[in-house]
């Protein structure tokens, strides 16, 4: 057996220490959501859960911690942010638009937060849409949904889609494009993304142009290469999808259903696809197999994984380099997508 295969197989037997293989930036984060007094969420309840500090309140100390408050606001100031309600599947939903400067209309993008479909809202998830909207001169609405356990699967599935259909109908009173609009999502939310694409190629829809997925939750096998390596790993492993799953699904066939088992679904048809993954992430593997999917399908896929760091970190661009490396790249793979649109 090759040597490069033996430590691979070690790997996942034992799982990797995730401190030798985060850079200093990522590692920089860890540390400061350990000092804000973050715990491991599969000890907690759920509205324990809610309450206590998130990634963003990491990136936040950090920025003050060096002075930086300031800079950081700047780079997106011109974006400004509007909250509204719209309709979901049962009742209405919170959503905020952002919104570039200059003379419109603009593309849109559908834009949809993680956290496990149980914990985290709009303002946790509040970085990424405002680097979308300033970057890609695109406006952004960020929908929330209904949560677990309050609202167990698919109630987010559902809204997610209503968000999509309320969007097709008023991108224009936006100040938008209803013919160019994209759906992206980090986590949880790149899982809602995509099945808001099957969900308007089964029922006949206008399809969005693009899809950019950031590290997708598309699977619920748990003993993929990625899932063994991170078992210890910070901010996500394996313990913490469990406490999610376990709070998601009000019956354990749920977690057979195409809409979470993505990577086994009907992927023909879809639009062009961007897939974002991490190396310290039990949800690597899984995006990996995604990409490789729709490729066999005949999509215009570009998979990019990024070494160094942790779930969550693509909304971590103000301190952590990879972070804007990988928000460039799913950027110009949106401008392309609403370049080729509009001509």
């Amino acid at each position: 057996m090759h040597l490069t295969q033996i430590v691979e197989n070690i790997k996942s037997a034992v799982g990797i220490n995730p401190a030798d293989h985060l850079d200093a930036d990522m590692r920089r984060v860890v540390d400061a959501l350990g000092e804000l007094g973050a715990l491991p969420i599969e000890h907690l309840s759920v509205e324990k859960a809610r309450a206590q500090p998130t990634p963003a309140d990491a990136v936040q100390k950090i920025l003050l911690d060096q002075h930086r408050g300031a800079e950081a606001f700047a780079a997106v100031a011109s974006v400004s942010a509007t909250n509204i309600t719209i309709p979901g599947a049962a009742g209405t939903n919170r959503a905020r638009v952002y919104m570039p400067t200059g003379q419109g209309p603009f593309p849109v993008i559908l834009y949809f937060h993680g956290g496990g479909w149980v914990i985290a809202d709009l303002d946790d998830y509040d970085t990424t849409p405002r680097s979308i909207a300033q970057q890609a001169n695109a406006i952004v609405v960020s929908a929330h949904y209904r949560q677990a356990p309050e609202h167990p699967f698919p109630a987010a599935h559902e809204d997610a889609n209503a968000a999509y259909k309320w969007l097709l109908e008023n991108a224009e009173a936006l100040g938008g494009y209803a013919d160019s609009i994209a759906v992206m999502g980090e986590s949880a939310g790149g899982n809602l993304a995509i099945n808001v694409s099957i969900w308007a190629r089964d029922n006949g829809m206008r399809m969005p142009v693009h899809q950019a997925l950031i590290y997708p939750l598309v699977g619920t096998d748990m003993e993929t290469p990625s899932y063994k390596e991170t078992k210890h790993a910070r901010l996500l492993n394996k313990a913490m999808m469990k406490w999610f799953f376990d709070h998601v699904f009000a019956r354990s066939a749920d977690k057979d259903s195409l809409l979470v088992n993505v990577i086994e679904a009907n992927l023909a048809g879809l639009p062009s696809t961007t897939v974002i993954t991490a190396e310290v992430d039990p949800l690597r593997s899984e995006g990996e197999t995604l990409a490789i999917r729709l490729m066999g399908q005949g999509t215009d896929v570009l998979h990019q994984n990024y070494v160094g760091v942790t779930h969550e970190f693509f909304g971590m661009a103000p301190v952590v380099g990879a972070a804007r490396e990988a928000q460039s790249f799913v950027f110009e793979r949106l401008c392309g997508a609403f370049a080729r649109k509009m001509h």
